[in-house]
């Protein structure tokens, strides 16, 4: 096989993004001939077609999903560079890359970042969400510094990384002040029978909470279970149930919603990590978290 072409990788990339040669062809302004006889040489040079052609439309067959999917990491990787050196010019600001895992609350991940924001040197935070298998993925190929999640990385995935336990904390129950004057006398045994909303089974928390409420003998109706714990505070806060939250973001809690705390146990430990490629924090917005997180998240005190 010749050595890439990364002008017609390009060309290749934008047919594929755009879905068509038409499209790109505007968007490069260039003749649809010019970037239909560019394809062809690519394709040529790798000795794979990379499209099937279904009337006039092309599709991506096996072999171009895995060409387009290299390329996609190129290209985007040189648009965010050029975003970068556009940002400031004469200068370049400190930028961290941050993988929040979607079982990580919200008020969690804005606790912990916002150590950062003190920092004297001018940061950008670039936040990304999703589940920590794919946010994994985008830690090996560096396009993330650190990952924030609620548990450690799991031991059968195939990535270099290292584990920062920044914390943790107990966990504080709430409910809408009706629900609350009638499940708090008694806690935690009122919970019994109270309509609850349980975490996700991604939720590193949930597997704890289950082994305490069996082992204190409760058994609350489940009414809903939610990987996205803003949802779940969404529904608490409408009266749908009692929730938990980690203490450390009680008084966010109280502060944003209308709900009213029943009780808290430090029983339950919600914990919280901050997964690196490298051994060794050294960014100074890393540094800056996992220090003011001594302060916020252990005994769940700010």
């Amino acid at each position: 096989m010749a050595n890439i072409n990364y002008k017609h990788l390009h060309y290749f990339w934008m047919v594929a993004k755009s879905g068509g040669i038409a499209r790109a062809s505007e968007k490069l302004h260039l003749t649809a001939q010019t970037i239909s006889g560019q394809l062809t040489q690519f394709e040529d040079s790798l000795g794979y077609q990379l499209f099937n052609r279904v009337g006039r439309r092309l599709e991506l067959n096996d072999a171009g999903r895995m060409v387009f999917g290299y390329a996609d990491q190129i290209f985007t990787l040189g648009e965010e560079l050029e975003e970068a050196l556009r940002f400031r010019p004469g200068g370049f600001p400190l930028q961290l890359k941050v993988g929040v895992a979607d079982a990580v609350p919200k008020a969690i991940a804005y606790l912990l970042l916002e150590t950062a924001l003190d920092l004297q040197e001018p940061l950008r935070i670039i936040c990304r969400e999703g589940k920590l298998e794919s946010l994994l993925g985008e830690l090996a190929i560096h396009r993330l510094d650190i990952i924030i999640a609620d548990s450690p990385m799991p031991p059968n995935v195939d990535v270099r990384g290292y584990n920062h336990l920044l914390g943790e904390c107990g966990i504080s129950f709430f409910a809408t002040p009706a629900l609350a004057r009638k499940y708090r006398q008694g806690f935690p045994h009122s919970l019994d029978d109270a309509p609850f909303l349980m975490p996700g089974e991604d939720a590193a928390v949930r597997p704890r909470l289950l082994r305490w409420f069996e082992k204190e003998k409760i058994r609350p109706r489940i009414t809903g279970e939610f990987d996205d714990g803003a949802l779940m505070l969404a529904f608490g806060d409408a009266g749908a149930g009692i929730f938990a939250v980690p203490t450390a973001v009680a008084d966010q809690v109280r502060k944003q919603f209308s709900v009213t705390e029943i009780g808290q146990t430090e029983l339950v430990k919600e914990q919280f990590f901050a997964i690196s490629a490298e051994r060794k924090l050294t960014h100074p917005a890393v540094l800056a978290i996992q220090s003011g997180a001594r302060a916020s998240l252990i005994d769940g005190k700010k």
